[in-house]
């Protein structure tokens, strides 16, 4: 099992403590604090996991992130990550007053595992790390 966790936020704070919870749970952690920037993380860590924030760069860099790791063409260049488990940990059901939902056909979360909104249950999350990465 791969324990390596990419978190990939714009909000440094938020990335150090997040760090340092998982970490404290036996973690490695790596960080990038763009979309564009977690894409080249991904392929320079190698982690198990990706935990993505949505809106960093652009409303959007998040969801454009995990489309990119998603992506079933050929040339991609994440094309092993496919299959990586994806948790977005975002606020913009708060900022956009906009609510999603792990539902399938909920098309802004493209093949993500779990959504979590930010401020985040360390407890939940946790849990939710130890049952993707099993």
């Amino acid at each position: 099992m791969n324990k390596k966790i990419l978190i990939v936020d714009d909000d440094r704070d938020l990335v150090a403590s997040l760090a340092q919870v998982l970490k404290g749970s036996g973690y490695d952690v790596a960080a990038a604090h763009s979309g564009a920037d977690g894409l080249k993380a991904l392929l320079a860590e190698r982690p198990g996991l990706v935990i993505l924030d949505v809106m960093m760069e652009t409303d959007t860099a998040g969801f454009e992130a995990a489309d990119a790791i998603r992506s079933r063409r050929e040339t991609s260049r994440y094309r092993e990550f496919r299959d990586l488990p994806i948790i977005i940990l975002t606020a913009i059901d708060q900022v956009t007053n906009s609510r999603f939902s792990m539902d399938p056909s909920d098309s802004f979360l493209p093949g993500t595992n779990e959504f979590l909104t930010k401020p985040v249950d360390l407890d939940e999350l946790l849990a939710k790390i130890g049952r993707l990465l099993r």
